[in-house]
């Protein structure tokens, strides 16, 4: 983007060509900040080449189930991982398996991308969405029960799946998520695609639930360039999810097929690039929850502003994307007035996840809420949080939120 500035001349000087009291303009490319770009190790490259130099080009090989063992190793040793193309897949072959179909109801967290729901979609069950506590801006427990309790009133039977979301890196409470879940005897597949690293009293986001995916598209914590995975609880689970996965081929010397299958497995070439991903995930983690409490140093005197923030000592977020609230009444100023700022300074931002039973597509779904949710999508904006900002930039970002304050 093109940048002016314009300079007023009191003085002779060389560049006004000794005229006085005229005006100098300059124009400059201001660097683009982006709001979350990929950060390479360099162990990646050695990875791709090896599987050239093998000729294992295919959605399988040695990269692939490397890494599926590196997720496992920093996961949870229990749990078992399978690669796919994305973690929209990862959520559809879960809700095979926990045999979600026609005329099935899952519970879905409302405030996400809508990747947590049109898997729902895909197996001919009908979403029902939950909106938003204020403390962490996940699923709301006590909508979640009352939203249970009121399906099984309604339809007579209760919904069949819960997909909470740990948004932006933020874990969920899953303490009271899956006591409610074990209550009523109702699997959870969590959508862990913005919370690898994030952790719930301990443990980690993805192995509460029956499953969970994973997300590695380029502006996650790790990138496979685009790609996911399922986290299984068991390795059958992990076998029929590789069946799935590879077009559901039975055992047999000929191509024979009882079952609906998909072709959703990850390239070797994109699992190596997963492989020097994972000698940088901390570095990563460490470097957005560093660049998170910058912003918020930097921020702290401003009135009008409020953070996503880990509500106690049992949350630990990744803090994926840092994100904040614009409050107009006491900033004097909207989150789409600083958005438009933004813009104008070369600075990437994004407006926080409109909640799905606003969408269009979703218009007709049963929908148990507070107004949370689309409270937070009214003044909520996520700031720049790639590992590869330098704290200058971060400094840059901070200060046109400032200069909103003039």
């Amino acid at each position: 983007m093109l940048i002016f500035e314009i300079y007023a001349v009191t003085s002779v000087c060389p560049e006004s060509k000794g005229v006085s009291g005229k005006y100098i303009m300059k124009n400059y490319m201001k660097k683009k900040i982006w709001l979350s770009l990929a950060h390479m190790s360099g162990e990646e490259q050695k990875y791709i080449q090896e599987a050239f130099d093998t000729n294992w080009v295919v959605p399988l090989g040695p990269n692939v189930t490397a890494f599926e063992k590196s997720l496992e190793e920093f996961i949870d040793r229990d749990k078992r991982v399978v690669a796919l193309v994305s973690g929209t897949a990862a959520i559809h072959l879960g809700l095979l398996q926990l045999g979600v179909g026609a005329g099935d109801e899952v519970l879905c967290q409302t405030f996400t991308f809508t990747a947590s729901a049109n898997p729902i979609c895909y197996v001919g069950a009908k979403p029902v969405f939950v909106g938003s506590e204020y403390a962490t801006w996940n699923m709301d427990p006590g909508l979640l029960e009352q939203a249970i309790a009121d399906r099984i009133k309604v339809t007579g039977r209760k919904p069949k799946a819960i997909i909470p979301v740990h948004l932006y890196g933020m874990p969920a409470n899953m303490e009271a998520i899956m006591a409610i879940a074990d209550r009523y005897e109702i699997p959870v597949l969590e959508d862990a695609a913005e919370a690898l690293g994030s952790s719930f009293d301990g443990q980690r986001c993805g192995t509460f639930g029956e499953f969970a995916c994973l997300s590695f598209n380029g502006n996650k914590i790790i990138t496979t360039s685009g790609g996911g995975a399922l986290v299984c609880s068991n390795d059958e689970q992990a076998r029929k999810t590789l069946f799935y996965a590879t077009q559901a081929r039975d055992e047999a010397p000929h191509y024979q097929h009882s079952e609906i299958g998909y072709n959703y497995r990850l390239s070797n070439i994109s699992a190596g690039i997963g492989r020097g991903q994972m000698t940088v995930l901390q570095s990563h983690i460490n470097r957005r929850r560093e660049i998170n409490n910058l912003y918020r140093k930097l921020l702290a005197d401003l009135p009008g502003i409020d953070f996503q923030t880990e509500p106690d000592a049992r949350y630990f977020s990744n803090h994926w994307l840092t994100c904040i609230q614009i409050h107009p009444e006491e900033a004097g100023f909207t989150r789409e007035d600083l958005r438009l700022k933004m813009d104008a300074e070369n600075i990437e931002t994004r407006p926080l996840w409109k909640p799905m039973h606003l969408q269009p597509v979703f218009a007709a779904a049963p929908y148990y809420g507070n107004g949370v949710a689309g409270k937070l999508f009214e003044n909520g904006l996520c700031l720049p949080s790639s590992p590869v900002l330098s704290n200058e930039d971060v400094e840059r970002v901070a200060e046109v939120i400032r200069s909103m304050y003039n």
